[in-house]
């Protein structure tokens, strides 16, 4: 699945205000004395992960960014040469869900944003896997988490929402089942795992991002529910007309491998 730029960088301000701090100082110490830190950033877009999370981590760093697109792999690693602080880049095109515990020899952390309902509980299974037997920690951001919540209510929200949580899980992807999938899989493999939640909050000074994400979101409740096709225009106008103020709840992870308690 392949996202547009102008979607991504319309996205980053708000991902970066909702992304959990508080996972950050067990990362750290889990972290502390690793010298350089070697990160592999897993379906990197245009690199807003490894931008937030390079300055928020201890230098010196050496990322690796994953995508199968190559224009955004390339947009990445400028972006993340120019703006964070790090001692190298390298970039890998291609599938990024056939990772296995030998390719993260000396990885120090694998980290993804919004990746893991993207997902099949197999190919998060193999991830937790490969990460725990490699001793890697994990920091997974963002995971869509199936609730949405709209100020002011009205009754076709309930619909639209079950709608497109079905979407989101359609064929054998977990959407909003990702990050329950995620820590039992973690912990199965003796992982310690923490979650936080991670909320986007959007309000009317992130109208627009509001209005594109609204749009999308209906559109794809109504492929996947043809039936609310007949109300989806008149909801859309009532919804934006509204200045409606949404929460789009997600959660993030952290796995900690040899350190379940």
């Amino acid at each position: 699945m392949s996202f547009s730029p102008d979607w991504l960088a319309l996205r980053e301000p708000a991902d970066a205000d909702a992304r959990s701090a508080e996972l950050l100082g067990p990362l750290r110490e889990f972290l502390a004395g690793a010298g350089e830190l070697t990160i592999r950033d897993l379906g990197c877009g245009t690199g807003s992960m490894g931008r937030w999370l390079s300055r928020r981590l201890p230098a010196p760093q050496r990322w690796v960014l994953h995508d199968h697109d190559p224009a955004l792999l390339a947009e990445a690693r400028l972006n993340l040469i120019a703006r964070g602080p790090v001692s190298g880049v390298e970039t890998r095109e291609g599938d990024l869900t056939g990772l296995r515990a030998e390719d993260l020899t000396g990885t120090s952390l694998v980290t993804a944003s919004a990746l893991l309902d993207l997902l099949s509980a197999a190919e998060v299974n193999d991830l937790a896997t490969a990460c725990v037997a490699a001793g890697t920690p994990a920091l997974f951001t963002l995971s869509v988490a199936g609730r949405v919540e709209m100020t002011p209510a009205e009754p076709l929200d309930t619909a639209f929402s079950a709608a497109f949580n079905a979407h989101q899980r359609r064929g054998t992807l977990l959407g909003p089942d990702a990050p329950e999938v995620a820590a039992a899989a973690f912990e199965q493999c003796g992982a310690r795992v923490l979650t936080r939640p991670s909320p986007w909050r959007l309000g009317p000074r992130q109208a627009v991002l509001t209005a594109e994400w609204l749009t999308g979101w209906v559109g794809a409740a109504c492929e996947q529910d043809p039936g609310l096709t007949r109300h989806a225009g008149a909801y859309l106008r009532r919804r934006l007309q509204d200045s409606v103020e949404v929460v789009v709840h997600h959660q993030d992870l952290l796995a900690l491998p040899g350190a379940a308690s």
